[in-house]
């Protein structure tokens, strides 16, 4: 004799159903703070990477000025290139015979490894096709954090206070400075560096190691 579900019984599966989705549905739900806090985790190794594989040292003698030319992330906060959102650029300056310009044209910056045809930069005053707002726009859009994920502004506290660019030498080894046509100030990060991310309602830390560069999310 075949058996079959009761209407209590069904009407019971379908409850216990719609808790566990109640229950499971909000812990995987997307979190754009700490999405966008883990792909800058990625691109800061991605940028110690190039560093280290591509190391810019020169003669100090015949170009006093090299440590520029290291790989290095700059971040922006303010300006029509970035449409005043919080952003970033990967890139290695290059002595265009006049000196290093700390400009980040796009001929200085590194490749997307995942489609050649743009550069990494969420917008960039370096050229016209890198402003944000473009839309002949050639760069990476999530790197604009602000217009892609909500961020309205990056703390800069611990061993990277008040940073704007970070540097890795030919070990990996973080550094950080004033980096202008007439200044060089790069100096190695003596303490850990602490870039926390916010969108006005909830904040997310990533924490790169002094000495070796090691970049994570802050456990809460």
């Amino acid at each position: 004799m075949k058996k079959a579900f009761t209407m209590i019984e069904l009407v019971f599966v379908i409850v216990v159903i719609g808790i566990l989705a109640a229950t499971i549905i909000p812990s995987v739900k997307t979190n754009p703070v700490q999405e966008a806090a883990i792909q800058l985790v990625s691109h800061i190794r991605y940028t110690q990477h190039l560093a280290m594989v591509d190391d810019k040292h020169n003669d100090p003698v015949t170009d006093s000025d090299w440590e520029k030319g290291r790989w290095q992330m700059v971040f922006a906060f303010v300006g029509a290139a970035v449409d005043n959102h919080p952003s970033y650029t990967i890139f290695s300056d290059n002595d265009n015979g006049s000196g290093y310009g700390g400009d980040a044209s796009s001929s200085e910056m590194a490749k997307n490894p995942q489609n050649i045809d743009q550069v990494m930069t969420g917008g960039h005053t370096g050229a016209s096709n890198l402003t944000y707002a473009n839309s002949s726009f050639i760069g990476v859009k999530k790197m604009n954090l602000g217009g892609s994920y909500g961020i309205t502004g990056i703390s800069r506290t611990g061993g990277c206070s008040n940073l704007y660019h970070l540097t890795f030498d030919h070990l990996g080894r973080p550094m950080k400075g004033t980096h202008s046509p007439t200044t060089n100030t790069h100096a190695y990060i003596s303490s850990d560096c602490n870039l926390t991310l916010t969108d006005g309602t909830q904040s997310v830390s990533v924490i790169v190691t002094a000495e070796t560069g090691y970049a994570y999310l802050e456990q809460i």
